[in-house]
Order: structure tokens, then sequence, then C-alpha cells
């Protein structure tokens, strides 16, 4: 810090001289730490935190808080290694936290610590977003005894998280190799963004995996950015470097509202990518013809406005935001073109996630069904598909923002109920002309039914004109006229007007009220 003046000399010249002292201090701790650290950062072709955080704020951060910790340590800990503060995204008022690498690897010791701390705090109290730009090793071990364990230590970041999830947006972009306490922050978070070539998160290092464990694994094999895209569901985006990080954090940012009090931004409306005429074309006739439910949604919603989550995992979900006339919504859809659009233990996972952050901040829902059901089987057992399950038809049950489900082509068995079906107290609940509703499909239904029957035809060719006879009497069945007869369907709707058909319906339910009853919360999840 400044020198303390001396008691000579007039007090104009002491008062600059101050100044420029504090200035030059400022200075030096925005350096960060020692040069050979910064040079290791451009061998990785990453950024310097300063520079990183210009991404985000070109002006640079509004305020900043504790720039002097640890500033008079004999150590070189400018800030400790942890920059703080607010800044401005997009004309909106975000708060912050980056790991500075070039001060011992990013960790965290008792001052970056309680500052963390802060600007968590602070941000609930602003009602504002908060945003982690992680790059951290994990906690300082040498330094452990003045935070680990304390009321107000790493483990106050957790209990953070969970306090401020739902009430704040919350979005993490990892810089690095991020470990243990590190990799905790990106998961709590509604938004997690890894960087190919450069992101990975686990809950130990490759080192101390093998010391445990006797494992040998690299730290791409146990936590890269491959990992946990495809196979965890812990990474929402990937960024194909430092600078698509930033686009895609304040896209993402860009859906959400500053708080849970407060109604998503809107944007100028714009038309579809694909005219909406195209979706009867883009649906097959054929029930079990697998096609990409990912066309339709360009059909529906404002074109350039689809920001899918979590692309890579459990692609028989497709999670997505988008606008429709400007207005964000929130798209669950039954994909056929992987696993036939059946229900998994993964997608039922990551529909709940994805339902809960739309709901908490008041983005209705848009299902676009087309389902077999839950998929069936040993492995899916094992897995949960009954325990994992029940959160998806929990999430849809407690979701009190406009609700709008369309049965696209098939909705049968437990499916249709988490995909807001009727039960699920939908604002309506819209079909295409060529949708059906059934327990089981026709193929499963006739098995059931006529089974020995089947089995007791000798001519093949009388064989299968009997179960396609049985088929098609079950189809007529379950017609989506015979649905809409029997009030199960509340429009049958053009594919063509299906997307004014959803603007109308969204635009009168916005102000929806919709109270749960009155409890503390439920069990399920």
């Amino acid at each position: 810090m400044p020198s303390k003046p001396s008691a000579n000399g007039d007090d104009a010249d002491k008062s600059i001289d101050t100044e420029k002292e504090l200035l030059n201090a400022i200075s030096e701790v925005h350096e960060g730490g020692p040069k050979k650290y910064k040079d290791r950062l451009k061998d990785a072709e990453k950024l310097f935190v300063r520079e990183r955080l210009r991404l985000f704020f070109p002006d640079g951060p509004d305020t900043e808080e504790g720039l002097f910790a640890n500033y008079l340590s004999e150590d070189q800990l400018p800030a400790d290694g942890m920059i703080t503060g607010v800044g401005t995204l997009d004309d909106r008022k975000v708060f912050f936290q980056a790991n500075d690498y070039t001060v011992k690897a990013g960790s965290m010791a008792s001052k970056g610590v309680e500052k963390f701390l802060r600007t968590q705090e602070r941000a609930l109290r602003a009602g504002k977003p908060m945003l982690y730009l992680v790059d951290s090793s994990g906690a300082r071990i040498t330094d452990q005894s003045g935070f680990f364990a304390q009321k107000n230590g790493i483990g106050k970041y957790f209990y953070n998280h969970s306090i401020l999830s739902g009430k704040i947006p919350q979005i993490a972009v990892l810089y690095g190799p991020c470990v243990a306490g590190a990799a905790y922050t990106p998961v709590f978070c509604d938004v997690t963004i890894m960087v190919e070539g450069m992101s990975a998160m686990c809950i130990a290092s490759p080192r101390m995996v093998k010391m445990v464990t006797g494992e040998e694994v690299s730290m791409d094999e146990l936590g890269g950015v491959d990992i946990h895209m495809q196979e965890s569901g812990s990474c929402h985006l990937v960024a194909k470097n430092e600078e698509h990080a930033a686009l895609l954090a304040a896209k993402a940012l860009s859906y959400l509202p500053d708080n849970c009090h407060k109604q998503p931004p809107r944007y100028e409306p714009r038309e579809p990518e694909t005219n909406p005429s195209r979706i009867q074309s883009i649906v097959p006739e054929d029930p079990n013809a697998p096609f990409d439910i990912r066309d339709v949604i360009r059909a529906l919603v404002d074109a350039d406005s689809i920001l899918e989550l979590s692309p890579q995992y459990a692609p028989e979900l497709t999670t997505a935001w988008a606008r429709l006339d400007g207005r964000p919504v929130g798209i669950i859809a039954n994909n056929a073109a992987h696993k036939a659009g059946a229900i998994f233990p993964e997608s039922a996972d990551k529909a709940a996630e994805f339902i809960t952050t739309c709901d908490a901040f008041n983005i209705p829902l848009i299902y676009l069904c087309d389902t077999p059901g839950f998929m069936v089987g040993k492995d899916v057992e094992k897995k949960g598909i009954l325990k994992r399950g029940k959160k998806f038809i929990y999430a849809t049950s407690t979701a009190t923002v406009p609700k709008l489900p369309v049965v696209v082509r098939r909705s049968y068995g437990a499916g249709l109920y988490a995909m807001c079906g009727l039960a699920y107290e939908p604002e309506a609940l819209l079909a295409l002309p060529t949708a059906e509703i059934a327990v089981m499909g026709p193929e499963a239904a006739v098995n059931a039914v006529f089974r020995r029957k089947i089995d007791a035809i000798e001519d093949e060719d009388e064989r299968a004109r009997f179960v396609e006879e049985k088929r098609a009497e079950y189809r007529e069945d379950v017609d989506v006229t015979v649905m809409a007869d029997d009030l199960v369907v509340d429009q049958i709707t053009p594919p063509t007007h299906l997307r004014d058909e959803l603007i109308t319906r969204l635009e009168t339910y916005e102000d929806k009220d919709f109270p749960l009853p009155d409890k503390k919360h439920g069990t399920v999840i």
C-alpha cells in the first residue's frame, strides 16, 4: 500500500504523491503473479485473467473488491489469486469471480475464499447473476488451517451455491483442470461451459486417483470435455476457445432474468429459419421412422435463437432455450433420431434439471412429444429408470410456469405423463393431425393381446395379415380425432398454424398464477 506521508511538506503535494503511489500499487497488483507463470499461460495458449475479463467486460470491471488482499505478504500473492467484483455484460450488471492462475496456480486460500463468499452474498442481496471464471488447482494445501474447515471456509462456497440456486442465475466457465473444491462450483451452476483442449474437472487429480485406487488415468480421460459432455452430463456447452466461451456465457444469460422475481428479457421477434408449413414434410407418416426433432424446432422458433444444452448427453431428448416471437422459452423434445426417442434414465435426469431451471427463472415450457415411452429392460432398471424417471414426472408436475405440450407424432405409456399430458395441468394439450396417444404402441399392444392366437397361425402370410389388421384396428382407437372427441386433446393444430397457436397461448398465460400446495418442499429430488 502507499506509504504514510511525512509530517513535513505541502499538503497538496503529499496528496498527489499518495495518489501516485496508490495508482502504482494498483498497477502492480493488476500485473498478477510472477512472469514465469505468465509465460506458462502463453505456452498453454491461455489468456491472463485480466485479459480474459475483458472478453466479458470490454471496458474492464465496473468495480473490483479486495484488490489489496495479501498485498503485504512476503510472497507475491496479488489479490490472493482471486479477482472479484461487478461488471456490465450486455447492459446488465453481473457479479463475478475469476481465479488468477499466475498466483499459486489459482489455488484458494483464506483471503481469496473470503472474497469469493462476499461476492456470492452481495450478488444475492443485489438480485443479480453470478459469473464464475474457474481456473484453479483447488485448495492451497500449505495454508489449509485458515480456511478449510472453518464456518467461512471453502465449504461455505457450496452452501452459498445452494442458497443462490433458483434465486439468481449462476454461470460457470472452466479454463483449466479444476480439481476437488474447484470442480464443485461448476456443477452447482445453472450453466456450465467447458473449453475444448483446455478444460477438465474431477473430484481428485490423476495422481490422487493412482494413490487411492492404483488406476492410471490421464486428466482428459478422468474429467475432460468429452467425459462431461457425453457421459456425465455435467457440461452444458462446449466452447472452441476463450472468445467463444465468453459469447456462449453471454448468450446463456440472454434467456435468463436477473433473479427469480423478474421476467426473462424479451427481444425483437424474428421469423423462423424454416417455414412452419414444412413441419408436415419433416415429420414422417410412419410412426417408427426416425427424424430429427430439431428440424421441427427450427420451424417453430425465432431464427438464430436456439441454444441447445447438453446436446451430446442423452441425445434422445433435446433440451434447448429459444425464443418464440421474442419471448424466451424452454423446449423439451423427444428426438426419434436417437434411440427412437424413448426416455432413458439419463434423459430423465436431463429433463428434470432443465425443467427445474426454467421454472425457477420464469421461462415457459414447450414440450414436443414423440416417444414410445420409458425404456424397459435389465440395463435401465439397474440404472434406476423408476427412481430417475420419477424426477422427470415430478419436475413437470411442480413447474408453475406456462406449460404447452404438443403431441407431434407418438405419445405412448408414461411418456405422456413426463411430457406433460392433460393430468399435469398444461395450459392446453395440442396435437398435430398425425398424432397418436395410447397406453402402448400398436406393435406391443397387438403382441400383448393376441400373442397366443398369433403363435397358433401356421401360415406366415396369414399371420402377417392378421397382425396388420389388428394393428390397424388399434390405431383407429388411438387416432388423434378420437382423443379430441374424448377431450384428451384440446386442439388438433395444422402444422402451418402451430407457431402462431403457441405464441397466442403464451401471451394469454404470461401472468399465470398457479400456486402449489402450502408445504416446505417435496421429497422427490
